[in-house]
């Protein structure tokens, strides 16, 4: 389909990751001009190929450095700050990227005149939450907001997708653990997104142009357990595995291990996090600020998931369907 160019430039910021590479697809579609904002832009090459040649245009930022988001966000019609960060390494603390770095880019948006600035938080932003995390992301929310008014945020839950860090995970892990997880029972809830209905849903509020200052919270069809996910998991690969409870207090030790490793499987900030459910607020239902009210049919998991889980499969794609002898 031909699509129309447009003269307007938006600037993702973090845009080279796993939501970032769908968002720019649901924009270049719509012919914008997009850049893109993040540390290697050496290794965003992958983005290119999503538009039209020069269309798409990653350069470096870095939102603990100010001067590079100024001169990322220059000329640009609206911004997207996308960064974040699951735990605390080093100089990528949630002080710094949640926080001085959502209190940066706004800075930044401003600055460039842009008309509209929209921040990817959380479901499980709250100030009075025992989780850095979520501190650390209500925080960015209010400076995002205190710096540029009209700030558009949105909340997704769990977002899914081919390259996500959940199902995958989980299905990994089953390869070789006969036993799987399920911290504080399992009990749980989260709204699995679909990654593409996040993307629509920035490509709408981005044609909309219309600076609300509302927060949105994207969640998909139904709430599932933790538990009932990773029955979903290990059903849809095809594997066994023995589903354990365990008890808070446990898995807090047990992160304060994991914690430890380079690339954590599990913090005690994360068990923190778990204690609350992750599902889009009644309130925000009957006020419309979900996928529903942007005109969007949420995806299920069920139709999406399974096309890119059967590598984890025995045999992968050569699995014998349910019913059918192997």
């Amino acid at each position: 389909m031909l699509v129309q160019a447009s003269d307007r430039l938006i600037t993702i910021i973090g845009g080279s990751g796993f939501l970032g590479r769908h968002i720019v697809r649901s924009l270049a579609r719509r012919g914008y001009r997009i850049r893109v904002g993040c540390r290697r832009p050496d290794l965003a090459g992958h983005l290119q190929p999503l538009g039209t040649p020069g269309q798409i245009m990653p350069v470096q930022a870095n939102v603990r450095y100010p001067a590079s988001l100024a001169a990322a966000c220059e000329g640009s019609y609206a911004v997207i700050n996308l960064t974040g960060v699951l735990y605390s390494a080093g100089a990528q603390s949630f002080d710094a990227i949640h926080a001085f770095g959502a209190d940066a880019v706004a800075k930044a948006a401003r600055a460039a005149k842009a008309k509209m600035l929209i921040h990817m938080s959380s479901l499980g932003a709250d100030e009075a939450s025992g989780s850095e995390y979520a501190q650390s992301k209500a925080e960015g929310e209010k400076r995002a907001r205190a710096a540029f008014p009209g700030t558009i945020v949105l909340r997704p839950s769990v977002v899914f997708g081919p390259e996500d860090d959940f199902f995958n995970r989980f299905a990994a892990l089953s390869r070789f653990s006969p036993v799987l997880p399920l911290i504080g029972g399992g009990e749980t809830k989260f709204e699995p997104v679909f990654v593409g209905d996040v993307a629509e849903a920035v490509a709408r509020l981005v044609d909309r142009g219309d600076a609300d200052g509302r927060t949105y919270e994207l969640g998909g069809p139904r709430a599932l357990s933790f538990r009932q996910l990773m029955e979903f998991t290990l059903d849809t690969i095809g594997r066994k595995r023995l589903l354990a409870p365990v008890p808070w207090a446990i898995a807090k030790i047990q992160a304060s291990i994991l914690g430890l490793l380079p690339k954590p499987l599990l913090t005690t900030d994360q068990v923190e996090l778990l204690k609350s459910d992750n599902v889009v607020s009644e309130q925000a239902r009957r006020e419309r600020r979900t996928l529903e009210g942007l005109g969007i049919v949420a995806s299920g998991i069920e139709g999406i998931v399974p096309a890119y889980l059967y590598r984890f499969r025995k045999a992968g794609q050569f699995t014998a369907p349910k019913g059918i002898p192997e």
